[in-house]
C-alpha cells in the first residue's frame, strides 16, 4: 500500500512539474458573436466573410456598422522559466563547488576489476554423518 501511494504521489509531482512549466496558447477566430474556429497549435483559420463580402457587400456594411464583421482573439498561458539554471549563471565559488562535488561523486563508485570471492581458500567442514540419509528426506 505505502508502496503504491508513493508511485502515485510521484507521478502526480511530475505531472505539475510539467504543467506548471508547459506554455500554450489558444487562437478563437469569431465572425459576428459566433465562434467560427480554434486552434491549441497553429492560428485560428479566418472565416468566410471576405468571400461573402464580396457576393452581398450591403450585408456587411449593414453589420459592419452594428459590429465588427471578424475579430481574433489570442490566450497565451505562459509557463516558469525559472526551473531551468544553466552552468553559466553561477558563480565562481558555485561553480567550483559543483566541479568539485560531482568529481567526488563520480569517484566513489569505482569498479573492482577482479572478482572477489572471501571463501576461496577455505574448504568445506568434513562430512560426519549425512544428515538427510538418516532421517531419508529425499530432493525428487
Amino acid at each position: 500500500m505505502k508502496e503504491l501511494l508513493h508511485r502515485i504521489s510521484s507521478f502526480l509531482m511530475a505531472l505539475l512539474v510539467l504543467f506548471s512549466t508547459m506554455s500554450f496558447s489558444v487562437d478563437m477566430h469569431y465572425c459576428g458573436d459566433h465562434l467560427v474556429d480554434f486552434s491549441f497549435s497553429d492560428s485560428a483559420d479566418t472565416c468566410m466573410m471576405k468571400a461573402e463580402m464580396s457576393k452581398s457587400s450591403t450585408e456587411c456594411a449593414v453589420m459592419e456598422m452594428k459590429m465588427d464583421c471578424c475579430t481574433d482573439v489570442q490566450i497565451v498561458l505562459e509557463g516558469q522559466d525559472d526551473l531551468k539554471v544553466s552552468f553559466d549563471q553561477l558563480t565562481i565559488d558555485q561553480q567550483l563547488f559543483v566541479a568539485s562535488f560531482v568529481y567526488s561523486y563520480i569517484n566513489l563508485f569505482e569498479g573492482y576489476d577482479d572478482i572477489i570471492i572471501p571463501f576461496k581458500d577455505y574448504s568445506p567442514p568434513p562430512l560426519i554423518r549425512d544428515v538427510q540419509l538418516l532421517h531419508q528426506t529425499f530432493l525428487i
